[in-house]
C-alpha cells in the first residue's frame, strides 16, 4: 500500500473502527455476548433459520455500518484523501506534503477541523477502489467526467471546466454518495478564487527567487586567517560529536542558507542549516529557537547523525555521505527509491553515481510511478545539485582551511581556465554514460 503524508500508515482501519475507536472493544465483548445467547435459543426452539456469526461474534445485521460521513470524519478527527503523486497533485519535501490537490484538501480539512491524511497510490482504478471500501473519504484528484461511471459516487467540491463543455472537459472531486453532509461541505466550502489563490502560492514557491528568502554572505569571511563564517566554533563542537568535518558542515551551510541564521525556504525550512518544524519537533529543537546559530546547528548535527545511522548499510564514509546529503535534501524515502530503481536496473544501489541518474529520473512519471517506487515524484534535479555543490564548496574549504575530523576526502573540482572551480549538473543519461566509463 502507498503511503502518506502526516504519518505512516501500516494497516487500514475500517469504518466501524474509525467511528468508535473507544467503544470498539467493549462492542465486541456485548456482541459476542447477546449473538451467542441469541443463537442458543434459535438452536434450542428449534428455529430452522440460525445467525450468522463471524469470528468476532457479529452477526449479520451487527456488521452493518452505517456510512462514514462528516459527522465521523469530525469525531476521528481525521479527513483521508487518495490521489496520485506528481509535481502538480501531491509530493512530499523535507517531509512534507506540497502540490496543488494537497495543499486545496489541507485547506478543506482546516475548515472542519479535521486533520488531513494524503495518501498517493498507484492509478486511478485504485483511487475508486479505496472510495468505495471506505478506506479513503474522498478523491482529491480532478477526475474527468466521462471516467466517472459508477453509480455509488459523486462529484463534489473542486470543480473545473475547459473552454468546451464535453464530459472530458470537466473534471472535479469525487466522493461516495452515501456521505450526503461530506459532499455538501465540499460544495460549501469550495470556491474558484480558492484554488486560484492557492495554485498562485505554489507557483510563487516553485519560481526562482521564491526557494530561500536569505541575506547570503561571502562563501569566506577571512580566507587568509581561515575563517569561513562566524559560526566555525559551532561547526568545529558541533561536527566532532558526529565525527564530520567542520568544514563539511560549513559547506552544507552555505548551501541552505547563505550563513543567514533568519533564512526561511519556500517549505518553512528556517535558521542555518534550514530545519523543518516538524524536524524540529522531532529533535526537541523549540520553535522560538530555531533560529539561534548554536541550536540550529546542534540539531542539524542530531539529524545528520541519525541519517548516518538510517545508511548504515553504504559502506565507506566516503560514499556514505552523499547519500545522507541527498536524504537531508530530499528525504530518506526519496533516496532509497532511487537506490531500489538502480537495483532493478541493474546498477549497484550502493554507489552513488549509479543511483544518481535515478534521483534524477524520480521526478519523471515513468519512474515515480515505477512499483518499487514508494514514495512518488521528487525534485530530482535539485537534490542531485544539492549534493553536487556542497562536496564542491567542501573541497574549496579543505584547500584553504586546515583542520578536519573526517577522513574521506571529495572527489576534486574541474577548474575551469579562470583558476575557478567549474559546476556541471549532469542529465541522468550523461551520469550513466560516466558510470559506465568507471567500470572496469
Amino acid at each position: 500500500m502507498r503511503v502518506r503524508a502526516n504519518g505512516n500508515r501500516t494497516e487500514t482501519r475500517s469504518r466501524l473502527q474509525r467511528r468508535r475507536p473507544d467503544l470498539w472493544k467493549p462492542y465486541l465483548s456485548i456482541s459476542l455476548i447477546t449473538s451467542l445467547l441469541l443463537s442458543f435459543n434459535a438452536v434450542s426452539c428449534g428455529e430452522k433459520e440460525e445467525k450468522k456469526i463471524s469470528p468476532l461474534g457479529i452477526t449479520e445485521e451487527e456488521g452493518e455500518e452505517t456510512a462514514y460521513d462528516l459527522d465521523q470524519i469530525q469525531e476521528a478527527g481525521e479527513l483521508i484523501a487518495v490521489t496520485l503523486s506528481g509535481p502538480d497533485t501531491y509530493y512530499e519535501y523535507k517531509g512534507k506534503g506540497f502540490g496543488l490537490q494537497f495543499e486545496l484538501a489541507e485547506h478543506f480539512a482546516v475548515s472542519i477541523g479535521a486533520k488531513l491524511r494524503m495518501e498517493a497510490v498507484r492509478d486511478t482504478a485504485e483511487l475508486f477502489q479505496r472510495l468505495k471500501k471506505g478506506e479513503a473519504d474522498l478523491i482529491a484528484l480532478e477526475i474527468p467526467e466521462n471516467h466517472m461511471t459508477d453509480m455509488e459516487l459523486q462529484f463534489s467540491g473542486v470543480r473545473s471546466c475547459l473552454s468546451d463543455s464535453t464530459a472530458a472537459a470537466k473534471t472535479g472531486w469525487v466522493v461516495r454518495k452515501d456521505a450526503p453532509f461530506l459532499a455538501e461541505a465540499l460544495d460549501g466550502w469550495y470556491k474558484p478564487e480558492t484554488r486560484s489563490f492557492l495554485q498562485k502560492r505554489e507557483q510563487l514557491r516553485l519560481s526562482p527567487g521564491g526557494s530561500v528568502k536569505r541575506r547570503v554572505r561571502a562563501p569566506f569571511q577571512n580566507r587568509a586567517k581561515g575563517i569561513i563564517s562566524p559560526y566555525d566554533t559551532h561547526f568545529i563542537r558541533h561536527s566532532q560529536a558526529i565525527g564530520w568535518d567542520w568544514r563539511l558542515m560549513a559547506a552544507q551551510c552555505y548551501q541552505e542558507s547563505g550563513f543567514d541564521p533568519e533564512a526561511v525556504s519556500w517549505a518553512g525550512a528556517r535558521g542555518l542549516m534550514q530545519i523543518m518544524p516538524e524536524t524540529a519537533v522531532h529533535l526537541g529543537l523549540p520553535a522560538d529557537q530555531m533560529h539561534q546559530p548554536e541550536k540550529n546547528i546542534s540539531a542539524a548535527a542530531r539529524y545528520l547523525r541519525e541519517l548516518e545511522r538510517k545508511f548504515s548499510d553504504i559502506p565507506g564514509r566516503a560514499e556514505r555521505i552523499n547519500f545522507i546529503l541527498a536524504a537531508y535534501n530530499g528525504g530518506t524515502g526519496h533516496v532509497r527509491d532511487a537506490m531500489a530503481l538502480a537495483r532493478k536496473h541493474g546498477k549497484n544501489p550502493h554507489l552513488w553515481n549509479d543511483v544518481a541518474p535515478f534521483i534524477l529520473r524520480l521526478s519523471q512519471p515513468q519512474y515515480y510511478n515505477d512499483p518499487v517506487v514508494r514514495y512518488g515524484y521528487l525534485r530530482g534535479e535539485e537534490t542531485y545539485g544539492y549534493v553536487t555543490s556542497i562536496r564542491e564548496r567542501w573541497q574549496r574549504y579543505r584547500a584553504a582551511v586546515h583542520g578536519g575530523t573526517t577522513g574521506a576526502a571529495p572527489a576534486p573540482s574541474r577548474k575551469n581556465s579562470r583558476g575557478g572551480f567549474k559546476s556541471k549538473v549532469l542529465s541522468a543519461e550523461e551520469l550513466e554514460a560516466k558510470s559506465k566509463q568507471n567500470t572496469p
